[in-house]
């Protein structure tokens, strides 16, 4: 057959004429006109030959990840939101005058809390450093005013002492400070409590030795412990907290025999398994139970 000796190139370049009275096909692979006429023979094919043939159809299809990729784009276009010039602008000046008034605002603030601290907080004008010095400041303030009541406590102590006449002095102090706490200011809901301080436990847990609280915003933790005083017991929190993932910050002690007072502001760490107030409150409850009895094996040894 003629048709199965031509190339697949050739076959392409047939152009097929469907009509009613089956005009032949003829092949545009020669640049001679007259080959778009009928013909008797083209190729050695006669017009019979090609009428009993069955006609060839090209298709030129895609592939299909050539179609996916056409979905896909459509699927991603959506309509565009047609604002005029007026509307665009005027969102745009209403953006940069919110910012212009916010950043005012900042300023004059980061300006005001500048004036309230002494020059020896304030190194630098950023904000950084401003921030920076007024969370020292505030830290500072909270210890003067921890001391000032832990003397004022003694005080009135010795003066309801001196009224008594000094009996039972040695034996009723410590019952009065557990019993009248005077830090009790800076503890609004503990997460446990020895003293007469609400707190969440004292059902589950009544053996409660310290008084513990512990708020935490983000990856700041202040934390806040009130127990008796033991031999070395500061060092022991420092490195308790160590293993516990938490770096300290700040950390404030204040001293009333029997008591003290610690305030601590640490940073959770990668690695630090606690992931709530309750979890870090519950761990700082049992590192001092640790302390406690350690303390208790050395005085019975």
């Amino acid at each position: 057959m003629a048709l199965e000796a031509l190339s697949s190139n050739e076959l392409l370049n047939f152009i097929i004429y469907d009509s009613i009275s089956a005009a032949p096909y003829s092949c545009n692979d020669s640049s001679d006109t007259t080959s778009l006429l009928p013909q008797e023979n083209v190729g050695g094919c006669s017009s019979m030959a090609r009428l009993n043939h069955p006609p060839v159809v090209v298709e030129t299809t895609q592939k299909p990840q050539d179609l996916a990729v056409q979905s896909r784009k459509k699927r991603r276009r959506r309509p565009k939101v047609c604002k005029n010039k007026e509307e665009a602008e005027t969102q745009r000046m209403t953006h940069i005058t919110v910012e212009r008034n916010r950043r005012k605002q900042m300023n004059e603030h980061l300006a005001v809390l500048r004036s309230l601290m002494p020059e020896s907080y304030v190194q630098r004008g950023d904000q950084a450093s401003i921030v920076g010095g007024a969370i020292e400041f505030v830290k500072d303030l909270e210890h003067v005013l921890q001391s000032l009541e832990a003397k004022k406590f003694s005080l009135l102590q010795h003066a309801a002492t001196a009224e008594n006449g000094g009996a039972n002095h040695n034996t009723n102090d410590s019952i009065k400070v557990l019993t009248n706490n005077p830090f009790a200011q800076f503890f609004s809901y503990p997460q446990f409590s020895c003293s007469n301080l609400p707190n969440k436990y004292t059902s589950q847990n009544k053996a409660a030795i310290a008084d513990i609280e512990v708020t935490l915003i983000e990856t700041h933790a202040n934390i806040r412990i009130l127990s008796r005083r033991r031999i070395r017991q500061h060092s022991k929190i420092v490195a308790a907290f160590q293993t516990m993932f938490l770096s300290i910050l700040h950390l404030n002690v204040t001293t009333l025999d029997p008591l003290v007072l610690y305030s601590i502001s640490a940073k959770v760490e990668d690695g630090c398994q606690l992931n709530s107030a309750d979890e870090m409150a519950g761990a700082v409850h049992r590192m001092l139970r640790i302390i406690e009895e350690e303390v208790i094996l050395c005085c019975q040894s």
